[in-house]
C-alpha cells in the first residue's frame, strides 16, 4: 500500500475509534469525509462493466486471529475442547467477510460507507452476543465471574472493531479490504 494511504488510514482509525468511544458527531463526520474517496474509487470498479466479482473466500477471522487460535488449540487441547475446537466468534467473522466480499452489495459510495460501518458494528455486537451466550459455562470452566467473561468478550469485540476499521478500508491493497471480491483499486499515489 502506498505511504499516503497508510497516513489517511491511521487518521481514519484514530477518528473512528474516538467517535465510537465518545459518540462525537464531529469525529464521526470527519471519519466519513476521510473515508469517502476510498468508497468512490471502489464504486468506480464495481460499476465498470468489465468487473467480475471473484468467488467468496474466507480465512475465518482475519489478521491471523483464527490462525493464532488454531495454534493455541493445538498446544492446549483442554482449551480447544472448552471452546468446541474453534474461536467462539468465528461465525461472526465469516458473516463479516461475506459482507466485505461484495462491499455489502453497495451501488453508491455513501451506501458503501454506511454498509461497511454497519458490518463492523455488527461484528462487534456479534462477538459480545457470543460472550453473553457462553458467559455462564465459561465462568464455571475458568473459575471467574460471568461479568469477567463479558468484560473479556467486550475487550475482544472492541479490538476487532478497531482492527477492521483501521485495516479494512476499501482500495487499500490489503487482501481483507472492504470489497475484496472486486479487483483492487487505489486512491492515493506516491
Amino acid at each position: 500500500m502506498r505511504a499516503g494511504a497508510w497516513a489517511v488510514l491511521a487518521v481514519l482509525h484514530a477518528a473512528g475509534a474516538s467517535a465510537a468511544d465518545t459518540g462525537d458527531g464531529a469525529l464521526t463526520a470527519l471519519r466519513r469525509t476521510l473515508e469517502m474517496p476510498f468508497h468512490e474509487a471502489l464504486l468506480a470498479v464495481i460499476v465498470d462493466p468489465d468487473t467480475t466479482l471473484a468467488p467468496f473466500t474466507t480465512d475465518g477471522c482475519s489478521g491471523g486471529l483464527s490462525a493464532a487460535w488454531d495454534v493455541a488449540a493445538n498446544l492446549f487441547p483442554e482449551f480447544a475442547a472448552a471452546h468446541d475446537g474453534r474461536p467462539p466468534w468465528e461465525d461472526c467473522c465469516i458473516d463479516h467477510d461475506r459482507r466485505y466480499h461484495d462491499a455489502g452489495g453497495a451501488t453508491e459510495a455513501a451506501q458503501s460507507h454506511d454498509a461497511r460501518l454497519a458490518a463492523d458494528e455488527d461484528l462487534r455486537r456479534c462477538v459480545v452476543a457470543a460472550g453473553n451466550m457462553r458467559a455462564g459455562a465459561l465462568a464455571d470452566y475458568y473459575g471467574v465471574t460471568e461479568a469477567q467473561v463479558r468484560l473479556a468478550y467486550g475487550a475482544v469485540s472492541d479490538a476487532m472493531f478497531n482492527a477492521v476499521r483501521f485495516g479494512g478500508a476499501p482500495c487499500s491493497g490489503l487482501p481483507w479490504r472492504w470489497g475484496y471480491g472486486y479487483p483492487g483499486c487505489f486512491v492515493l499515489s506516491e
